[in-house]
């Protein structure tokens, strides 16, 4: 990765922060693997509860309500476009803290995971484009930038995602119906997907060759019969969660 400091700004290493004038750009530290995957810092401080759409790690859009935050929102799309399908925005997220929070993704590779370096040229080329705004009255002063990617274990999105990550384990939260009762239960699992139909609007599950699942089979041994054969399936609007799952 280019070192901010060789173009007149200055970056700390350490604290993963990048000072442009009074500016913090921030950009999450990451440890990248070979199929652009990445570990996450173990100190990173504790995040609330992931579900589809929060704006973070669940990806979607959430806005904080601020007279500023369309605005915001309409320039990362556009700069997102400039760069031709190469990287997609994940996740966009405003705080009433003057905080822009954006997670990148990068369609051609395996995990959509971006490298450092494509979270960098995104966030310059975001930030040129905020300045203009600021000097425009249309977004407050100092406004803070964070850019990341979606994180190892991303959500997935259903049902656009499925077939991009259809060969990897997922942890899925869903709801059955208790047929004595009428009420509804939530149960999970980490499962692979079988398939799934979309003029059915489901999909059909069977248990990850996973740890977590071999150790019900006894430790140290495989998967048994049972385990390999059992299947499961979710109509689209009874799964509240999937994401990528990750045994490291």
């Amino acid at each position: 990765m280019q070192n901010p400091a060789n173009i007149g700004n200055i970056w700390r290493e350490t604290e993963g922060v990048w000072f442009e004038g009074n500016r913090r750009i921030h950009f999450h530290k990451e440890e990248f693997l070979d199929d652009g995957d990445y570990f996450e810092d173990e100190d990173a401080s504790e995040k609330a509860e992931v579900y589809a759409g929060d704006g973070a790690e669940g990806g979607g859009i959430c806005l904080a309500g601020t007279w500023w935050d369309r605005e915001a929102l309409s320039i990362a799309e556009n700069v997102t476009e400039s760069f031709d399908g190469d990287l997609g925005m994940y996740a966009f997220r405003t705080l009433v803290n003057a905080t822009i929070q954006v997670r990148v993704e990068k369609p051609s590779t395996k995990s959509g995971s971006p490298a450092m370096s494509d979270i960098e040229a995104f966030s310059k080329a975001y930030q040129a484009r905020l300045d203009e705004a600021e000097l425009a009255k249309t977004l407050p002063e100092n406004v803070t930038l964070e850019v990341s990617s979606p994180g190892v274990e991303r959500v997935i999105r259903i049902p656009q995602d499925l077939d991009r990550f259809k060969e990897r384990p997922m942890y899925v939260k869903y709801i059955t119906e208790v047929a004595a009762t009428g009420d509804f239960s939530e149960n999970d699992g980490v499962f692979r997907l079988v398939s799934f139909d979309l003029e059915t609007n489901s999909c059909t599950w069977g248990l990850a060759d996973v740890r977590i699942n071999r150790e019900k089979a006894g430790k140290g041994r495989p998967m048994n019969k049972k385990q390999r054969e059992w299947r499961l399936t979710t109509p689209f609007d009874s799964i509240r969660l999937v994401r990528i799952y990750s045994e490291f």
